[in-house]
């Protein structure tokens, strides 16, 4: 896993650790990704497409896991395991459109990148919301004077 980025590293052993499902949703993916990486965040977040393309060429080539890519009518990817014994046991990637229609999408939904695996590593601190806001009464400051 040396020319791969870190977050292609965690896709890839979140793949490696699914490898036993015939069908893996894009979210059930990135739910296992964020937890092997322990980000708090990006609850609704995606996954790059080019990210993803890269880790299934991966796999397909190092570890002999042969998985194939689909859109769904949602523009979510489906990740199918394909059979290795059989003569279509290669990796599959999206066609032209399907892929033209994945990356439109992507500009306007939130994916996991390479920022959200450094803000973890470096024990980035999550903005606390303020709760306790204290209210001064306009009285308070007439009285002071």
């Amino acid at each position: 896993m040396t020319d791969l980025t870190p977050i292609q590293n965690e896709i890839v052993t979140a793949l490696e650790q699914m490898k036993e499902k015939s069908l893996i949703t894009e979210a059930n993916l990135v739910k296992k990704v964020r937890e092997n990486a322990k980000i708090s965040g990006k609850n609704k977040a995606g996954i790059c497409l080019k990210d993803l393309e890269v880790c299934i060429e991966y796999l397909g080539e190092n570890n002999g896991l042969p998985y194939a890519l689909h859109l769904n009518s949602a523009k979510d990817i489906l990740i199918k395991k394909v059979e290795s014994d059989s003569a279509a046991g290669k990796i599959k990637l999206l066609d032209g459109d399907a892929k033209k229609r994945r990356q439109a999408s992507e500009r306007s939904i939130s994916v996991l990148t390479n920022g959200d695996l450094r803000q973890k590593a470096s024990g980035g601190k999550v903005a606390k919301k303020r709760n306790d806001r204290k209210k001064m009464s306009f009285r308070d400051v007439e009285e002071m004077e």
